[in-house]
């Protein structure tokens, strides 16, 4: 697998080489309020899965709702947020921003989380799981997502 994405302005570019952990549409405030919309959908993925073949990125840091830092990189040009790092997810992985991606069509959400701060006008595929707030990662991720941050099955 291999998908191309960049910012807005095309001085950040980069190549996603392996398929995603997960993929959340994140309901939550500070998605909304980072993303200026509805929800964020983030690829979570191995920070080595990713390289960057041109352009500067600066970070911001920022209290998460956990109350742990959350750092968003973004294109030094143009602001496009790229991905972030949370100091409370698996060591070596970023939350890449799917709309990011050439193809953002290619990565669709595997599940919806902290739903309880979701839009009221936004109706929730019933087929896609969803939570109200995080979910339980070992029952919910597939076994090969599991092996590679070193967690297994139940």
């Amino acid at each position: 697998m291999r998908l191309d994405g960049g910012c807005a302005c095309g001085s950040v570019r980069y190549v996603l080489d392996n398929e995603p952990l997960v993929v959340h549409a994140c309901h939550c405030r500070d998605c909304q309020l980072l993303s200026g919309t509805a929800f964020a959908t983030n690829a979570w993925i191995m920070r080595s899965d990713l390289e960057v073949l041109q352009g500067d990125l600066t970070a911001a840091s920022f209290k998460a709702g956990s109350g742990k830092e959350h750092r968003v990189l973004r294109c030094s040009q143009c602001g496009t947020q790229l991905w972030s790092e949370y100091a409370g997810a698996f060591p070596g992985t970023v939350f890449l921003r799917v709309g990011t991606l050439d193809e953002p069509r290619s990565l669709q959400p595997d599940i919806h989380i902290f739903t309880r701060s979701k839009q009221p006008w936004i109706t929730l595929p019933p087929d896609v799981p969803a939570f109200e707030t995080f979910y339980p990662i070992q029952a919910t991720w597939k076994p090969e997502s599991l092996a590679r941050v070193g967690l297994k099955t139940q």
